[in-house]
């Protein structure tokens, strides 16, 4: 089994926790960066598991999410409030299942795994996603 990783940074977005009784609940920001550990049973005929450089549309899908938006939960009570900051020009919501560094590897990992595979014709899959929110702080999601 081979695997390699690639990593992606300067991903500067805010969020909320709003089930938190801290801080977490106000809207803040980190800069992000998202880490992820592709595995293969071979190497494709350049010698490598994958090619870094046909992950440009993951690059953009992730710059999509979490460059300069806004994270909400979808179930966020004030969302009628976010939504209405989006539809000002306020900000750029975005609206995921769980929002935190946890729920965020869960997402990337659920819409980057299908499309590796798919480029790679099965030969590659995602092994794990680190979303990090600092220098202190991550959670990763592996596959089962």
């Amino acid at each position: 089994m081979y695997r390699s990783t690639k990593s992606f940074f300067y991903l500067p977005c805010a969020h909320r926790q709003w089930r938190d009784d801290g801080d977490c609940q106000l809207v803040h920001g980190y800069d992000r960066s998202i880490h992820f550990t592709f595995e293969s049973d071979g190497l494709d005929d350049k010698c490598w598991v994958m090619d870094f450089g046909g992950l440009k549309h993951i690059k953009a899908w992730l710059e999509d999410k979490f460059d300069h938006t806004l994270l909400i939960n979808e179930d966020d009570p004030e969302m009628a409030f976010f939504e209405e900051m989006d539809r000002k020009g306020l900000c750029r919501l975005r609206v995921l299942p769980n929002i935190g560094m946890e729920g965020s590897a869960k997402y990337i990992f659920d819409y980057v795994d299908p499309w590796v595979q798919e480029q790679t014709d099965g030969r590659v899959r995602v092994f794990s996603v680190e979303c990090r929110e600092n220098e202190k702080n991550s959670a990763i999601y592996y596959r089962d």
